[in-house]
C-alpha cells in the first residue's frame, strides 16, 4: 500500500531516539520552553508552550529545518557485532 501512495517507510531498530523525529522536536521545546526557566504558574507554562507552537513555521522555520531532516548514516552490508 505504502508503494502504491509513493511513501517510502524507513524501518528503525526498536530503540532509537535520535533517528526518530518527533524526539528531536520534543528535545528543542524543552530546550526553548523548559531549560534554565522558571514558569510562576501552570498558566505561564502553557502560554509559553502555545506560543513557542505557534512560532514553530515562522520564528523557529530554520532551525526545525535543521533539526528534523530525515538524513540519516545508512550502513550496508555491514555484519553485525556480537556483544
Amino acid at each position: 500500500m505504502a508503494a502504491a501512495l509513493h511513501i517510502e517507510l524507513l524501518f528503525l531498530p526498536s530503540y532509537s531516539p535520535n533517528l526518530n523525529l518527533i524526539e528531536r522536536l520534543w528535545r528543542f521545546t524543552k530546550k526553548t520552553v523548559l531549560n534554565s526557566r522558571h514558569h510562576a504558574s501552570l498558566q505561564e507554562f502553557r502560554q509559553t508552550l502555545d506560543r513557542l507552537l505557534d512560532e514553530l513555521p515562522t520564528t523557529h522555520r530554520h532551525t526545525l529545518h535543521t533539526l528534523m531532516t530525515p538524513r540519516f548514516q545508512i550502513f550496508e552490508n555491514v555484519p553485525l557485532i556480537s556483544a
